[in-house]
């Protein structure tokens, strides 16, 4: 009996950690895709700009409502999202729209392969997460698309 209590909450925290991960996620892609409409210059980092922060604004709202963890979302993205965001800041033109379309193919392959494997859980963090790869798919392949030429 303790065993599974003790797997209850194992579980419970792999998608405690999940979610938190995932609620950074969005913020930095809300202030990213920000960023890309100010700073990008091709129409089609723009848009995509557009889409990723509203796209992912609208996940956030969906993350916080299947937090039935108890648990204290975060506010904002982690340090690492934050010191990515920092450096693109300084950026703009071509130099930015060439880095902001690599960042964003890699960016979105780590996270379907993170949400993937939360869909496994079946609870809100699992179901948040099956929610949200087709539109993280969409994201990737759009990304894929603005990559420059050689």
């Amino acid at each position: 009996m303790a065993m599974s209590i003790a797997n209850a909450s194992a579980k419970d925290k792999l998608s405690e950690t999940f979610l938190k991960k995932a609620i950074e996620g969005n913020f930095a892609e809300v202030s990213m895709g920000d960023l890309a409409q100010k700073n990008g210059q091709s129409d089609d980092v723009k848009s995509f700009g557009k889409m990723r922060s509203t796209d992912h604004a609208a996940a956030n709202q969906k993350a916080n409502a299947a937090k039935g963890l108890g648990m204290n979302p975060p506010t904002g993205p982690n340090a690492k999202q934050k010191a990515d965001y920092e450096k693109m800041s300084k950026m703009s033109g071509a130099a930015f729209d060439k880095m902001f379309a690599t960042h964003m193919v890699a960016d979105h392959q780590k996270d379907i392969a993170e949400y993937k494997k939360a869909t496994k859980n079946k609870d809100p963090a699992g179901e948040y997460a099956a929610g949200q790869i087709d539109t993280l798919q969409k994201h990737l392949d759009t990304a894929k698309s603005l990559k420059p030429g050689k």
